[in-house]
């Protein structure tokens, strides 16, 4: 009979950065498996050490860091405008997008009391500067983004968080024949300036935004959510017109580029550096 690593010792190893070669070793008898636990343990252990102390040596980012910034200089240069919004959101502003009519998402609001909550979206407060901008700008097109942490009581396990952080875009004014085609580019755009290959868009159903379409990597991760209007969320807010919005999980992303089956090594936390364990 074969002796796998055990579930704690598989843990172990994978927050040390073992690979799946690694991880499916199996032995033949239980003592065996245990000396190669330590073996790797320490090898691993030594491993992490030099990262860490690479990192002094050189100055580093965590990878959300880094690529918040490459995306928010990419969308810059591509004529969008950052904004920086509120993570206090009003009650109101919520109600608006339909969250408290849907039982699953509201029960996952951070509220801080009747009237306020800890943001679950951007959404939202771009819907604000688009009712403005569209006012002052007399129907010329124009596009805004932010980047930021958003909150959500997540229970489904190794790929959410409660804390995580967005990059959500939208572009109004579009011909309505160049929607779908603009979602496109976008996405393309985005995914090559990061160097993530495989990425596909598929049709699916939100709860919030109805019929939308998922940018998802090549093992069918989620990692962004495009919309587009006229929507039926418009009226809430009293905007008429045309755009295209895509919702970013940064945490995802980095998940997805680095390879990992969970946010831990990339969500923001205590307890680890850059990514790499500190209890080592």
């Amino acid at each position: 009979m074969p002796f796998p690593f055990t579930i704690e010792q598989s843990g172990r190893l994978r927050d040390l950065g073992a690979g799946p070669g690694e991880l499916g070793l199996e032995f033949g008898e239980a003592g065996e498996r245990d000396r190669a636990f330590l073996d790797l343990q320490r090898r691993l252990s030594a491993q992490a050490r030099g990262r860490l102390e690479e990192a002094f040596r050189t100055g580093g980012r965590p990878q959300v860091e880094i690529l918040s910034g490459k995306l928010a200089g990419l969308l810059c240069s591509l004529g969008l405008v950052q904004v920086s919004t509120p993570i206090i959101m009003s009650r109101a502003r919520l109600a608006r997008m339909g969250l408290e009519d849907d039982p699953l998402m509201a029960r996952q609001v951070f509220w801080l009391d009747e009237r306020r909550c800890l943001r679950p979206m951007l959404a939202p407060h771009l819907y604000e500067f688009m009712l403005d901008l569209d006012r002052i700008r007399s129907g010329r097109p124009f596009g805004l983004f932010e980047v930021g942490p958003c909150f959500r009581k997540e229970t489904q396990g190794a790929r959410h968080s409660g804390e995580f952080t967005m990059l959500n875009l939208v572009e109004v004014g579009l011909p309505l024949d160049r929607r779908q085609s603009r979602l496109e580019e976008l996405a393309a755009v985005l995914m090559d300036s990061v160097g993530l290959a495989g990425w596909s868009l598929e049709t699916v159903d939100s709860s919030v935004y109805g019929q939308t379409v998922d940018l998802v990597d090549r093992s069918g991760l989620e990692l962004a959510s495009c919309s587009m209007g006229p929507h039926p969320l418009d009226k809430a807010w009293g905007f008429s017109g045309t755009w295209v919005g895509l919702g970013l999980g940064l945490e995802r992303l980095a998940m997805s580029l680095a390879g990992h089956d969970r946010l831990g090594p990339v969500a923001r936390g205590l307890g680890r550096l850059l990514g790499v364990p500190l209890n080592v």
